[in-house]
């Protein structure tokens, strides 16, 4: 069939139209959003402690939002595979990454060959909390009272106690590393795949000790079968407030100790600005909320709330200070 070159301008310039029409259209969908449900990618498991900061703010950001917030797992590879995911995502405000100073941070220095850059993939939209580990042992594998004691015996022992982290890269990993290269304590890594188990193995004896989230211990500690020798924020912990820091201890190596971690929501890059604000305000409403506070504070955490910039600068420092412990320490993970 003869198509003139009329008929051909006629259509481009009809299509053209037609783009110059949708423009708009996208433009305003984005003042709107968000328009259906959003999704969390969650790179731990189930019953995990980042799981259980995710759950709580899952049904007043939902009421914030106007939309349904929805929990998605994909963990494993200490939540490089949930990264993974969100980094080649669409960027549209509906699939997010709920991460955390592992993911986003001393994972870059541990996997040399990720499919993904922690920064230059994401936009930090928000943290939630910072989150305060503290050192874990059950007193039938290693029967000490002080951190004093601890190191100590450690010392003695070299290579003889094992202790349990909830993944490889994961914060209990590495807030253990950072605390074993600077006391020069030889002690016997056993990565679990997840929170659950990795505590689970503590309270059975299968290995020594962990440096687990406070929430994550707190029910083992209260029922008599584990004891805490230090927390490893800078400031007490107001739950356990009887547990001394591990900086103050006046222990060689432990000035100035700090390990504590946070978690966060990032969105992929490329996501409008106007998206990210307006979940930066709704997750900044929901941890302003009294009851939400008070919830993850009884709990040993720390509300933290940044706006997307601070947070990128947060994301930034985090990533170069894994890199330099896990140098210092000599740790990779492939």
């Amino acid at each position: 069939m003869f198509h003139s070159p009329f008929s051909r301008l006629a259509r481009r310039a009809l299509l053209l139209g037609a783009a110059s029409l949708v423009a708009p259209v996208a433009s305003f969908a984005q003042q709107d959003w968000p328009q259906q449900p959003v999704t969390l990618i969650m790179g731990f498991p189930a019953g995990s402690g980042v799981d259980v900061v995710a759950r709580v703010i899952q049904e007043p950001l939902s009421k914030q939002l106007g939309k349904p917030v929805i929990i998605d797992y994909k963990s494993g590879a200490a939540g490089n595979i949930a990264s993974e995911y969100v980094a080649h995502a669409r960027p549209d405000g509906y699939t997010l990454s709920f991460g955390t100073a592992a993911t986003h941070g001393s994972n870059a220095a541990l996997y040399k060959k990720l499919p993904f850059d922690v920064e230059a993939d994401f936009i930090p939209v928000a943290p939630v909390l910072d989150v305060s580990n503290v050192l874990t042992i059950n007193p039938d594998v290693i029967n000490v009272r002080t951190l004093k004691e601890f190191v100590e015996l450690v010392k003695a022992n070299p290579g003889k106690y094992n202790y349990a982290s909830t993944g490889n890269g994961a914060g209990t990993h590495m807030a253990f590393a950072e605390f074993n290269s600077r006391l020069g304590l030889s002690m016997v890594h056993v990565p679990y795949k997840g929170g659950p188990e990795a505590i689970t193995s503590v309270v059975r004896g299968e290995t020594c000790c962990i440096m687990n989230q406070v929430q994550t211990v707190l029910p083992h500690y209260k029922a008599g079968k584990v004891r805490l020798l230090g927390v490893t924020t800078a400031a007490a912990v107001p739950a356990v407030k009887e547990v001394p820091t591990i900086a103050s201890s006046g222990l060689p190596g432990t000035k100035g100790f700090d390990s504590s971690i946070w978690f966060g929501i990032f969105a992929p890059k490329g996501t409008d600005p106007q998206i990210v604000d307006k979940l930066n305000a709704a997750v900044k409403a929901v941890l302003e909320t009294p009851e939400i506070r008070e919830r993850f504070e009884s709990q040993g955490n720390t509300v933290r709330i940044e706006s997307p910039a601070q947070f990128k600068k947060t994301v930034h420092d985090n990533r170069v200070k894994w890199a330099e412990v896990a140098k210092a320490a000599n740790i990779s993970i492939d």
